[in-house]
């Protein structure tokens, strides 16, 4: 027990730890771990085995409201859960964008037809989500984003490329931002699209790291058309939308407001493939020079 853990949180851990301990789980939360000779396609399938198992048992998006499947709990809940997965081998890294970032996103400013049809899925790890923010030219500056979308119908028609996007060949779905109204100040004019990583016109290129890893690919997008019922929120209100997705990556990335050193933040950024995303670098740098 942490001795600065409050009752009810030493609560939640032992119930967490009771469950992981049953042989069966504990098996398919170590097969969440990615081996360095390991195929990313045997990966992703045993860690889909294993969020079907935590959803199944109730553990699934500890801090999503019980409306939508969660367990109403807190970001601190949460990082206890992770903590004890991380404590038995496991590593779950591959539904962080979903679970983390695009589900309370959605949640807060989707539509209800955007909840029912991405909520459940994404609870069960059916399908993998990723992040499309950054760019060449726009990392740390997001609102500098240069990726433009023009409506053409009741479908938007998206050109540009980004950069820095992990598990984007594995992945169903991803959350992009773009510019849908160039003459507006850069903070503005920014529309938050879901969009169907299969659609004709994206091309995934991976970047080779020096080890010959390649977890972050650029991601083109070519006439890549998605339709009107796939924005969220307000036409050119994309910042704000944007900003909450932030706002729950960096309680994910912090650990739900537990106290995490250096090495424990850069071992979760790799853990979740966002090692290599400027805005994550950016934040290890200034937490370096904290310490």
């Amino acid at each position: 027990m942490d001795f600065d853990e409050s009752p009810e949180d030493a609560d939640f851990r032992a119930r967490a730890r009771a469950w992981l301990a049953q042989p069966d789980v504990g098996a398919l939360a170590r097969g969440t771990a990615m081996l360095a000779d390991d195929d990313e396609g045997e990966w992703l399938a045993r860690s889909k085995r294993w969020q079907a198992a935590v959803a199944d048992a109730g553990w699934a998006c500890i801090t999503w409201p019980r409306a939508y499947g969660g367990q109403g709990g807190t970001p601190g809940e949460a990082a206890i859960f992770a903590e004890e997965v991380v404590g038995i081998g496991g590593a779950p890294g591959a539904f962080a964008v979903g679970i983390s970032m695009a589900g309370p996103t959605l949640i807060a400013h989707g539509t209800d037809e955007q909840k029912a049809r991405f909520l459940p899925p994404m609870l069960r790890g059916e399908e993998v989500w990723c992040q499309l923010f950054s760019e060449p030219g726009a990392g740390s500056d997001l609102a500098g984003i240069a990726t433009r979308a023009r409506r053409d119908g009741e479908e938007w028609v998206v050109d540009g490329q980004k950069v820095w996007t992990s598990g984007a060949a594995e992945s169903d779905w991803g959350i992009l931002l773009t510019r849908t109204d160039p003459d507006r100040p850069k903070h503005r004019g920014i529309t938050f699209f879901l969009v169907d990583m299969r659609s004709p016109g994206i091309e995934v290129r991976p970047l080779r790291q020096m080890t010959g890893a390649s977890h972050f690919s650029e991601v083109f997008l070519t006439g890549v058309r998605i339709p009107d019922a796939d924005v969220v929120g307000e036409l050119h209100g994309g910042w704000g939308v944007a900003m909450t997705t932030l706002a729950n990556e960096r309680t994910f990335m912090g650990g739900g407001g537990r106290s995490l050193g250096v090495p424990e933040l850069v071992a979760l950024a790799a853990d979740h493939r966002r090692a290599g995303d400027p805005v994550v670098r950016q934040g290890l740098a200034a937490a370096r020079s904290r310490a």
